[in-house]
Parts: C-alpha cells; sequence; structure tokens
C-alpha cells in the first residue's frame, strides 16, 4: 500500500465502520460518551476532515519538526542566552510552561476518547493524530525548561504546577477539565478543537512567537510555531462535528457548547498571554499589542469561521469585544500585587513610555487603571514597597476563578453577579461567567475557589503563610517578586510628571 499514491486507498482505509455481532451498538458506542444529541450513525459516516494525513505523512513530517526544534534548541542553550534574558521574558516562559506543559498532556485523553468512542471512522483517525500531537507537545514542553532547572528553580513548575493548588492552576484546570476532560466525545470536539484551537490558539502560538523572535529567544518561537501547525490540523477535528449537528437539527447545541467553551478559555488565555504581550515585554521589541492580535486573529477570523460553519457569533459578543480593553490589564495588577502567590516573577514594567504605548493603544488607560498603578508607583518612590503587596485574598468568581476586578479610577465599572442556588450563594465576575454556570448549574455547583476554601475549612488557620503553603509556594519554589525589582519606577525620577 505505501507503494501506492495516498489517494488510490485513503478513503478506503478512513472508512472502516463495522456492525458488531457480539454486543449492542449501544454498549460500544455509550450515549453518554459517543453521542447525547441522537444522531444516526449513517450520519456520523458522513464526517469529511479537511486536512488529509497518513501515518506515513505523518511521521516524516512530525520528524523534520522535531529536528527542527531541537537543534535550535541546543544552538541557543551553548549562546549563554537564557543566562542573560530579560527576567520578564524569563517569567513569560516560567508562566507559559507552568500552565500549558501538563495541558498538554491532559488534551492526550481528550483525543484518546474521541479516538475510542467517535461513531465516524475519519474522525476516530483524525483524533489518533490529535493524541499523537498532544503527547508530543507535553513531551516537548517538559524538556526545554526542565534543562532551565539549574537556573533558577521556578521552571521545575512546568511540572509541577498542575499538581499543586496554586489559585492560578486551579483557574486553569477548572476551564480545562470542563471543556477536555469531563464532556462527551462529541462535545468534546466542540469545545477543544472548535472553540478553543480555532478560536484563540492562533494569538498564542504566533503573536508570542513573533515577539520571542523579537527577543532573539528562537528557541522558544521555533517551538510554539511548531506547536501551532499540529494545532492547525487537528483543530478542524469540529468543524465537521458541527456541520453534521446543524444538519440533524442540532445547531442550538452546538452553539451552547462553542458559546460556553469561548468564554471559558478566553477569561484564562487573556492572562496568559495578553499580559506578557502588552506589560513583559520591552517597549522596542513588542511586535503588536494584544488587542491588535485579537483583533486580527479571532474577532476577525474566528468570525468568519462560524459564519463559514453555520453558526452565530456568541450572544456576549459586546462583552468579549469589552473585555479585551479590560481584563487583562485588570489582571497585570492583581497578579503583580498578590506576586508572592505565582511561580514566577511578574513585572510592574511601567515606565513613563510604556505608560504612553499603553494608552495609544488602549484609549482611556491612564484614567481607570493608571490610577491604581499611580498609588503604587507613589509608594514605590517614597520607600514603601511593603505597601505595594496586597493583603488577604480577592473575591473569587465562582466560574473563572480569576479575582473580580473591571476598571476603576474614574470609571470604576466593577461588579459581583450572584446567583442563589441549592442554598448557597455564587459570586461572579461578569453576566457571561454567570450565564454559563446557569446552563449546567449541577455540574458547578460544588467547586469550592481558593477564597471558599479560606472560609470552609480547607485552609485551616487561613493565615498567609498558611495559604501559601497551601498553594504550593516554598515547596517547590518561592512566590514570585518584581522581575526587575522595581528599576522601572526609576523612569519617573526623569518624567515630566516627576517634574511637576
Amino acid at each position: 500500500m505505501a507503494l501506492l499514491d495516498r489517494s488510490a486507498w485513503y478513503n478506503i482505509a478512513r472508512s472502516t465502520n463495522w456492525t458488531p455481532k457480539y454486543v449492542p451498538e449501544s454498549e460500544l458506542f455509550p450515549k453518554d460518551q459517543s453521542d447525547p444529541y441522537g444522531i444516526p450513525t449513517a450520519e456520523w459516516e458522513t464526517f469529511d476532515e479537511p486536512y488529509k494525513v497518513s501515518y506515513r505523512e505523518y511521521v516524516s513530517v512530525q520528524r523534520e519538526k522535531d529536528a527542527g526544534a531541537y537543534s535550535v534548541k541546543a544552538a541557543l542553550m551553548r549562546s549563554n542566552y537564557y543566562e542573560n534574558a530579560d527576567p520578564a521574558y524569563l517569567s513569560l516562559l516560567k508562566m507559559h510552561y507552568g500552565a500549558i506543559a501538563l495541558s498538554e498532556y491532559a488534551a492526550c485523553q481528550s483525543d484518546a476518547r474521541m479516538t475510542r468512542f467517535s461513531k465516524a471512522p475519519s474522525m476516530r483517525n483524525m483524533a489518533t493524530f490529535g493524541m499523537l500531537d498532544e503527547l508530543r507537545h507535553g513531551q516537548i514542553q517538559l524538556y526545554f525548561p526542565h534543562q532551565l532547572v539549574t537556573l533558577d528553580r521556578q521552571f521545575d513548575w512546568a511540572h509541577e504546577a498542575h499538581h499543586t493548588r496554586n489559585w492560578a492552576t486551579l483557574a486553569g484546570r477548572h476551564a480545562l477539565d470542563d471543556v477536555m476532560m469531563t464532556r462527551d466525545a462529541m462535545t468534546t470536539s466542540l469545545m477543544l478543537n472548535f472553540a478553543f484551537e480555532t478560536g484563540l490558539t492562533n494569538v498564542q502560538m504566533i503573536g508570542l512567537s513573533a515577539d520571542a523572535a523579537n527577543m532573539g529567544d528562537y528557541t522558544f518561537s521555533n517551538l510554539i510555531t511548531s506547536i501551532q501547525s499540529d494545532e492547525a490540523r487537528h483543530a478542524q477535528i469540529g468543524t465537521p462535528v458541527i456541520e453534521i449537528m446543524i444538519r440533524n437539527g442540532k445547531k442550538a447545541e452546538a452553539q451552547q457548547a462553542v458559546d460556553v467553551a469561548f468564554w471559558r478559555i478566553w477569561r484564562v488565555f487573556a492572562l496568559l498571554t495578553g499580559i506578557p504581550m502588552d506589560y513583559w515585554f520591552p517597549l522596542e521589541k513588542r511586535d503588536r499589542s494584544f488587542k491588535e492580535y485579537m483583533h486580527e486573529f479571532v474577532i476577525t477570523q474566528f468570525e468568519r469561521q462560524l459564519r463559514d460553519v453555520g453558526l452565530e457569533r456568541p450572544w456576549y459578543w459586546e462583552h468579549f469585544l469589552d473585555d479585551i480593553e479590560t481584563h487583562h490589564h485588570c489582571q497585570q495588577a492583581g497578579i503583580w500585587s498578590w506576586r508572592n502567590t505565582v511561580w514566577w516573577n511578574p513585572t510592574g514594567g511601567l515606565g513613563p513610555a510604556e505608560r504612553d504605548w499603553l494608552e495609544q493603544k488602549y484609549p482611556g488607560w491612564n484614567a481607570t487603571h493608571g490610577k491604581y498603578w499611580d498609588v503604587i508607583i507613589d509608594n514605590l518612590r517614597n520607600g514603601r514597597p511593603e505597601k505595594t503587596e496586597a493583603v488577604g485574598m480577592p473575591a473569587i468568581c465562582n466560574m473563572c476563578q480569576i479575582p473580580i476586578s473591571n476598571k476603576g479610577g474614574t470609571v470604576w465599572k466593577a461588579r459581583i453577579y450572584q446567583r442563589e442556588y441549592e442554598g448557597r450563594r455564587y459570586n461572579f465576575c461578569t453576566l457571561v461567567c454567570r450565564w454559563v454556570f446557569d446552563t449546567d448549574p449541577v455540574r458547578y455547583k460544588d467547586w469550592d475557589t481558593i477564597v471558599d476554601r479560606m472560609y470552609n475549612g480547607q485552609i485551616s488557620p487561613p493565615t498567609a503563610e498558611n495559604i501559601l503553603r497551601y498553594m504550593g509556594s516554598g515547596v517547590v519554589s518561592k512566590g514570585g517578586r518584581d522581575a526587575h525589582d522595581y528599576a522601572w519606577v526609576k523612569g519617573y525620577d526623569r518624567s515630566p510628571q516627576a517634574a511637576e
């Protein structure tokens, strides 16, 4: 068969469904895993993957990708690049590897579930390659930071983060477990392959790759470009599933699954990608703002993809557009203020030139988010760094597990949206997070935020030291500090504002 052209045999090899003889079809493909929507098997057999590949081709291409990524890494390691890299950029790497590496391993299980339980033979074939992709992504993103542990122990969080109860890890796992790990195979493909991988990963992979190349880190740039080329292939698994569901009267169910997943991942994704792009990269190395990437790769491209596949924009689209202007700025301030709770060293990164850039990219930044930083800068310039470290824990959203916040200063839009359910009050940061809860309250009702755990006795006593120990700080490595040791504040000594 290897001597034949792929087109001569591929359609036969990818259509290997059969009629079970020893067990009923309902046992081979149980409803709660294979298809809770009740679509006939004959319809699933029409699944036509946009990207067709054989195992022989797959192995050949993946070998070339790995050879490129590992050779670039070996060359850069000999240059002592990381020993001399900007500390804030190293924090981006620490945060990325800790958040992503084991998430990729978890995605293996998602694709494995599609491989086992999909009624569509073509989908099973594509999901097998997707599973191999995610295994590769997990391994390479564990191996690369492993060699940096001797440089800084915080890099060990690449392996440890998902084994801890750090608040940032809990937020990521809450979203990813919902989207990837606890759904049937078909819904997972809508949420993971379409909403997440088609909708959002281009910004992370292409945007961060460009900024990393500007920093001279061709290892990381090449790594995530290599990963994105895999994502672009297996992300297409979700598109035929949506087309089949719409054709069989299940558009509303497909729309809701996509809407839930897109918002859930967005809330975490904005922290992982938006904050470094707009605050941690040196000004001269920034390719574009996070908002500009979002407008090109999500607002324009994903909206077109939604229309092409037969779905509508999520009902909360206007909320989403506003969130692009707001969410990651709020969380940059919050993460920096609670920097001792995370495993990387976030920088304030807000000299006068950086503030001018933010005001240009996000008009009104100085009058809102800037007011918070004015107080921080004043305390640092007057020798009161202890007053810049937050005390206690903030209010946490019961859905996204992220501190409840919004624009302050002259606007002050922060609100708590609440819902009573079975005698318990739940707090949400947005109307959208509350809506997600309302779609399936039984699914979400028993989860406790890090703040809930302080009050219900899981963290006892709820002292600052004990909270940090509970979250893993001091076990794997010490908590974070300002990456530049407040050096960015010195710019105000020479600024026009300081002269006034």
